[in-house]
């Protein structure tokens, strides 16, 4: 299963009009966005659009890493014709606010590791959701949730917190602790073995049947500096070690129970007016 993850590399700010749920879109969780403080152009789109490159698990449960690209889009400003400008780039830091949430999930093949042999085929999936939470100050907390499509149609979701530091003008640093969960659709596609499975890995894997719940406990951090009024420099690395009956499931007790990711990206500035 290649995995890139639009959680992490797509930010937005609310795209609601009232400024009382319009944050910045360094508030969206895990992002790649731009320091708060970067200049903000006085322009209906304010755009950051970038490419990074993310080192993760080949799969879930995987104890092999992969490298695969990373796109990065977020939103300083953005106006929609009729509300006008829904999100106006406010450097507010107390409130709550709301964010996409969007992963994609690659194709998992028997190929992809020995230790999967016998297991079937799992195409590629989207997944789409939303997400909320409230800042006050230098204390951020969040829950999200996704709905899968193709390769799975499950929920998963994450609930979080984070610590923001400005340790220096231009650079904003989060860190803060993760828990994910997941419907029994997703755990069963990803992390259960079935019977007929079970006798085509060769003894390798057991039958295994598993529910919903929570999937994994971890911590997060994420660094962005901004170089110049334009251009910014990212950084992020995460850690998940898999819980509960997700830990037991066969495909994690072949691969391995923690699973580490960094992502490092650069982002570019674009600024325009669209309409009078």
């Amino acid at each position: 299963m290649r995995k890139t993850s639009l959680v992490s590399a797509l930010t937005a700010t609310a795209l609601l009009a009232g400024a009382s749920l319009a944050a910045p879109s360094a508030l969206a969780q895990d992002g790649m966005a731009a320091p708060q403080d970067m200049p903000l152009p006085s322009k209906q789109y304010v755009i950051d659009v970038g490419v990074g490159a993310l080192v993760s698990p080949k799969y879930e449960g995987a104890d092999k890493m992969m490298v695969s690209p990373l796109p990065i889009i977020s939103f300083g400003r953005f106006y929609l014709p009729g509300l006008g400008q829904v999100s106006d780039g406010e450097k507010t830091t107390r409130g709550f606010f709301v964010f996409p949430s969007i992963n994609f999930l690659g194709e998992r093949k028997a190929s992809d590791s020995v230790k999967l042999t016998g297991t079937k085929k799992i195409d590629w999936a989207l997944e789409l959701g939303l997400g909320a939470g409230f800042r006050y100050d230098w204390f951020s907390a969040f829950v999200e949730l996704r709905q899968g499509m193709n390769g799975h149609t499950g929920q998963v979701g994450q609930v979080g917190a984070d610590i923001i530091l400005n340790p220096m003008e231009r650079l904003e640093l989060a860190f803060g602790p993760r828990a994910d969960f997941a419907s029994g659709k997703y755990m069963s596609t990803y992390l259960g073995v079935t019977a007929a499975e079970a006798a085509a890995s060769l003894g390798n894997l057991t039958p295994y049947t598993i529910g919903g719940g929570f999937k994994s406990v971890g911590l997060s951090g994420r660094a962005s500096y901004a170089v110049t009024d334009t251009t910014a420099l990212h950084l992020q690395a995460g850690w998940d070690r898999y819980i509960g009956d997700a830990r037991k499931s066969p495909i994690v007790r072949r691969g391995h129970e923690n699973q580490f990711s960094v992502g490092v990206g650069v982002t570019y500035r674009f600024a325009f007016d669209l309409f009078d």
